[in-house]
């Protein structure tokens, strides 16, 4: 199954800081001034790939778009400020990435963000659908394993659902698994490929390093702990951070990784591969990150989970029902909010 999975993403992310090509994507980022929003808007504007940065936030956006704008690359970019700018920020778009919300603090779970950041995404989603229906929409805001769901309902309130255009940013956990295997193993991380399935919190996040590219293998106790590590990189971050915050800066480049690969496929590019967190009919979870074709319309094929072992078809199923759940509860959060 890996040999699909060559590893696009990495000379994605190069194509997006170091090409000449010219393209025209026209990316808003909401949550633009927060701590992920900052450093993403920062590699969007590095691109050649983004011709429009479209930056929003509820403070600070004036400034930071200011700040980039001196940048020189040809990505014009403009600041957006509070909700009644939203509509004009989102006019156009074809890209719309979502890192708004809160961040973790020590001690909290991801689910532990579910009230402030249900509402925020919600708030924001709704805006897409009215304003950019067409666009491809990239959460990142946490529990992804929620506000994807949020978002799915909420495009289907607008009557403009497309399952093949909205995507949970999951792109952290392979760039983690990535870096992990490498350290491990004395390899140049640019060169491993680790699929990471499933969801986007703790027992959720399944590394499955039986289709690692190149192959690679360990001890049975040692991928335990590489797996469990995987699964709680974003904590180890929070507690590094002690309080300051949680990962943004890994997540503000597995974000531009994701965003380049999906505009090249955009583009046309063809064979363009990542794992996403999208509607999906691959398991008995509605909701699935698995290997994705991507094309000009968002989703061009679903990759499925191909050939997995033991270990990792368990942890699948041992994953279903806090799956199930986190799903459950954004969908039915969705379909009150007013």
């Amino acid at each position: 199954m890996l040999s699909r999975l060559a590893r696009p993403a990495a000379a994605a992310l190069r194509r997006g800081l170091a090409t000449t090509a010219q393209n025209n994507a026209q990316v808003a980022v909401l949550g633009a001034s927060g701590g992920i929003g900052q450093p993403l808007s920062l590699l969007l504007k590095n691109s050649p790939l983004v011709s429009r940065l479209s930056l929003y936030d509820i403070a600070h956006t004036p400034g930071v778009a200011a700040d980039l704008s001196h940048i020189e690359t040809r990505a014009n970019v403009k600041g957006f400020l509070g909700p009644e700018q939203l509509p004009e920020c989102l006019k156009g778009c074809n890209v719309v990435v979502i890192p708004a919300g809160v961040p973790r603090k020590p001690g909290m779970t991801r689910d532990d963000l579910f009230n402030t950041n249900a509402s925020i995404v919600a708030t924001l989603t709704s805006a897409c659908a009215k304003h950019c229906p067409e666009a491809m929409i990239c959460i990142i805001s946490n529990p992804v394993n929620s506000t994807i769901p949020i978002t799915s309902e909420v495009f289907k309130k607008h009557g403009v659902y497309n399952p093949n255009r909205i995507f949970g940013v999951t792109t952290l956990d392979i760039v983690r698994a990535n870096t992990f295997v490498a350290e491990l193993k004395g390899l140049d991380p640019a060169r491993v490929s680790v699929p990471v399935i499933g969801g986007h919190a703790g027992k959720t996040i399944i590394p499955l390093i039986s289709q690692c590219t190149p192959k690679v293998d360990f001890p049975q106790d040692q991928l335990e702990k590489l797996t469990g590590r995987i699964q709680e990189a974003g904590t180890e971050v929070v507690k590094a951070k002690a309080g300051a915050g949680s990962a943004t800066l890994s997540m503000a480049y597995a974000g531009a990784r994701f965003v380049f690969s999906l505009v090249d496929a955009m583009n046309g590019k063809e064979g363009v591969i990542e794992c996403a967190f999208v509607r999906s009919e691959e398991t008995e979870s509605p909701y699935f990150s698995t290997p994705l074709l991507l094309g000009k319309n968002g989703i061009e094929k679903n990759l499925g989970i191909g050939k997995i072992s033991p270990f990792e078809e368990k942890m699948v199923a041992e994953a279903m029902s806090e799956l199930k759940a986190s799903i459950k509860k954004g969908e039915e959060f969705a379909k009150n909010f007013k």
